[in-house]
């Protein structure tokens, strides 16, 4: 039977092992450097000042199948200017290979949807890999518009540095 929840930070060490399940999928399993307790801290939430509530940095909700969590939808806020409302960005949908093919990942897509249309949302977005045919096709099929035109742009570690430091105009 099919359970989807949120998460909390204890189920952080469950997540982020598969976040290297699906980082081994994608071939990038060096890329992924962070931890079980950083994603701990961000999914119970960080401090935005001492008057303020915390709030969570990310979101996931999670899909377990007897009290065993095999996949996973980590998402966070986003905001649309020219629709001027809130939206919610997935970074990562994954289930395991074993539980594919059950709808459990449009499971997961179609509950972060009722979030979406619970906070007023303008849109829900992602990203693919451009070789991954199997979930392009796959989101097709759920009603995604693959956008042709649109690049990721990406400025990590040492290159943030270098940009925060830029003093001089273009």
């Amino acid at each position: 039977m099919l359970t989807l929840r949120l998460a909390t930070s204890a189920d952080a060490p469950a997540v982020f092992e598969l976040i290297r399940a699906l980082a081994d999928y994608e071939n990038l399993t060096h890329e992924v450097v962070g931890s079980a307790e950083l994603l701990a801290e961000h999914l119970g939430g960080v401090g935005l000042g001492p008057a303020e509530q915390h709030r969570p940095l990310v979101e996931a909700l999670l899909a377990e199948v007897d009290q065993q969590i095999i996949g996973f939808a980590l998402f966070f806020g986003n905001y649309s200017t020219f629709l001027t409302q809130p939206g919610i960005y997935l970074e990562d949908l994954f289930v395991q290979p074993a539980y594919r093919g059950q709808g459990i990942g449009r499971a997961l897509l179609s509950a972060l949807a009722k979030l979406a249309l619970e906070r007023n949302c303008g849109r829900l977005e992602w990203n693919v890999l451009d070789w991954n045919e199997p979930a392009i096709a796959f989101y097709e099929r759920i009603g995604a518009r693959i956008l042709p035109d649109w690049r990721t742009c990406r400025v990590t570690g040492a290159a943030i540095a270098h940009l925060a430091n830029q003093t001089q105009p273009l």
